[in-house]
């Protein structure tokens, strides 16, 4: 069966129930904390071109991720990492992981880019796309993201530490530490 990875449109909007409901029935079964999602938010982001399903050739949702952008374009979120049960185990995350970080670079080339999750496996991805950990201070102080967690069950830890901290790790990705350097000794093609 193949499994196709793509930035979503209009056409997947179809698919935007089951992804809120597998999110949250994730989230339940790890006990983790995760923001919940309207279907309508999920559209959004599928009619902006800031998402990436996989389905498979039969039609069927596999996976799905999406991107926003805070303080002013200069922070890009990477959120909603989902795949359908059927699915894990067969590397479609790390697909839809490195479509997403390539989205966000495409859009919004100078952003950092972060992620705060409880999962081990999207910190492991996050790593090797280059992320680092860091506090939430060197996240977005934007409130409008913080408040996309008011729908964590962990929100209150957020709220009693001032949005300094919370269950979550932050990862970062910040351009700035990943340019090329140039040798000047070495040919230019």
């Amino acid at each position: 069966m193949g499994i196709n990875v793509m930035v979503a449109d209009s056409s997947h909007t179809c698919f935007a129930e089951q992804i809120c409901e597998e999110i949250y029935q994730s989230s339940l079964e790890r006990k983790t904390g995760i923001a919940k999602r309207t279907p309508e938010y999920i559209c959004e982001k599928m009619l902006a071109g800031k998402a990436v399903i996989a389905v498979t050739d039969e039609g069927e949702f596999a996976g799905f991720s999406y991107i926003e952008s805070w303080g002013g374009k200069s922070f890009v979120a990477n959120s909603g990492l989902i795949v359908a049960h059927k699915f894990r185990g067969m590397g479609i995350a790390k697909r839809i992981k490195e479509q997403t970080f390539r989205l966000s670079r495409k859009l919004f080339p100078d952003a950092k880019i972060f992620s705060i999750t409880t999962g081990a496996a999207v910190m492991k991805m996050n790593y090797e796309f280059g992320f680092r950990p860091v506090p939430y201070t060197e996240l977005t102080d934007d409130p409008e993201f913080w408040k996309g967690c008011e729908g964590c069950r962990h929100f209150d830890i957020l709220q009693s530490h001032d949005y300094k901290m919370c269950i979550c790790t932050g990862l970062l990705y910040d351009p700035k530490e990943h340019l090329e350097i140039h040798h000047p000794d070495e040919k230019e093609d």
